[in-house]
């Protein structure tokens, strides 16, 4: 079982507070970004609190980010997205339907609209890292 399918697993079982602090322990658990890649030009647009993310591999054997943010449940959110892609290839994560494989979080019903609504630039930053990277 991956990651993400034991933490989607959690998730069905949990009650809505419960998944909070499941989000910010997953928060908690990203591998450390240092504040000199905390940069506009890493910033994902578009998310009410700052999230960063950096690629930080070079090729499309195996993409990796360095992410961050400034609010826990955010973080938790960052967090939750890079398992789906983290040290996966470049053709992976092009393949890879991550609007679908979120879908059962339900994140724009447990969460308000200014914490979700920069999913879709998260998204896409890592999409295009991966088409770039497959290129």
């Amino acid at each position: 079982m991956s990651e993400f399918d034991r933490i989607e697993e959690d998730w069905d079982i949990l009650d809505p507070d419960d998944r909070y602090r499941l989000l910010i322990d997953l928060g908690r658990d990203l591998e450390a970004m240092p504040d000199a890649l905390k940069t506009d030009a890493t910033r994902v647009r578009g998310c009410s609190a700052n999230v960063w993310v950096y690629p930080v591999t070079a090729d499309a054997e195996r993409l990796h980010f360095l992410a961050d943010s400034d609010a826990a449940i955010t973080k938790g959110i960052v967090a939750l997205i890079l398992t789906l892609v983290q040290d996966k290839s470049a053709a992976d994560v092009r393949a890879a339907d991550l609007e679908a494989r979120l879908a059962p979080f339900e994140l724009s019903k447990h969460l308000s609209s200014n914490r979700t609504q920069g999913i879709p630039n998260m998204i896409a930053l890592i999409r295009d890292t991966a088409k770039r990277l497959a290129a």
